[in-house]
């Protein structure tokens, strides 16, 4: 990532008020890059690193795009919205996982993602999609399934390797973490985080042309209707690409501007990272008063009584 002369400023609060009163705060950072990788605005650090968690996601998908498996196998562009998805549990996505691995010649009983609680399916877990892309690219390229989440596997080495290259690092240098779904996952500035997601929204290459075009053309597989990263994309239609990760972290690419945007809620709440979003497209530009208004109602009012707001700004660099 390149670094201009200042790479920080006074970070962003979302507040909860309640009837009008401060009842809860929560301090967040966010950084704007470009495809280059240079730090365009930025509130609170743009070196601040975190775990990049389901973010990563349109990025994993990079195994399935590169190798052939979308076309082995027939799969569509709905198929590769699921793979990208922290969806619901919807019987749809659930469908559309199980697709994935029907169409691969894969057995269910080869994902390794947890069961969610009270369900009694792997293929009901938000990353089952994910995880069957894993497994197709496996099954592509004839390697081993009963290890593929292991670091060391070819297919975590091919993600790996992936990124490594859009953000122009050793792979070596990565620290990785496991996700709770068992899958690796990466420590990530801000500011590289952001770049990513500019590389999407510059539509670099045509792997990833594929990938902004299925999330464009079937946000529901993405997270699921009522879901941020749904409502957004839906709102928008074809301008923005968002997808969220836990603790706090929520990235959005600018399509046809090559920007990305990162933001990390340093508490972790998710809330507020909806909040803030919605705070920084208005700042942005990125979206239209109209849009702003319908997702503020949605993800900023939080029912007769209570509402958040978000207090500070980006600062341009």
């Amino acid at each position: 990532m390149t670094m201009g002369k200042r790479t920080q400023a006074a970070a962003l609060e979302a507040r909860l008020l309640r009837e009008g009163i401060i009842e809860s705060k929560h301090i967040v950072q966010a950084a704007v890059c470009d495809e280059r990788g240079r730090v365009l605005s930025v509130a609170g650090n743009a070196e601040t690193a975190t775990f990049v968690r389901s973010a990563l996601k349109p990025f994993q998908a990079l195994a399935v795009t590169s190798t052939g498996t979308l076309e082995r196998y027939n799969l569509s562009d709905k198929d590769l919205a699921i793979i990208t998805s922290s969806h619901k549990g919807t019987i749809e996505q659930v469908r559309q996982a199980f697709n994935i691995l029907w169409r691969a010649d894969v057995d269910p009983s080869a994902l390794q993602c947890p069961i969610p609680e009270g369900k009694h399916s792997r293929l009901e877990y938000n990353c089952s999609g994910k995880h069957a892309g894993m497994l197709a690219v496996c099954q592509q390229c004839n390697w081993s399934l009963n290890n593929y989440l292991q670091r060391k596997h070819p297919v975590q080495q091919l993600i790996l390797t992936k990124v490594s290259e859009l953000l122009r690092m050793p792979a070596e240098e990565f620290i990785s973490a496991h996700d709770d779904c068992g899958a690796p996952t990466y420590l990530m500035q801000l500011g590289q985080m952001a770049s990513l997601y500019a590389q999407l929204a510059s539509r670099s290459s045509l792997d990833i042309e594929r990938i902004v075009r299925a999330m464009t053309h079937h946000p529901a597989m993405v997270a699921g209707v009522g879901e941020f990263d749904t409502e957004l994309m839906h709102l928008a239609p074809g301008e923005l690409v968002s997808k969220a990760g836990a603790e706090g972290v929520q990235c959005i690419a600018r399509l046809g501007e090559g920007m990305g945007l990162a933001i990390k809620v340093m508490d972790g709440a998710k809330r507020a990272k909806h909040a803030v979003a919605i705070h920084l497209l208005k700042q942005l530009g990125w979206i239209s008063p109209n849009v702003a208004e319908a997702l503020s109602e949605k993800f900023m009012n939080l029912g007769k009584y209570k509402r958040l707001e978000v207090i500070g700004e980006l600062s341009i660099l």
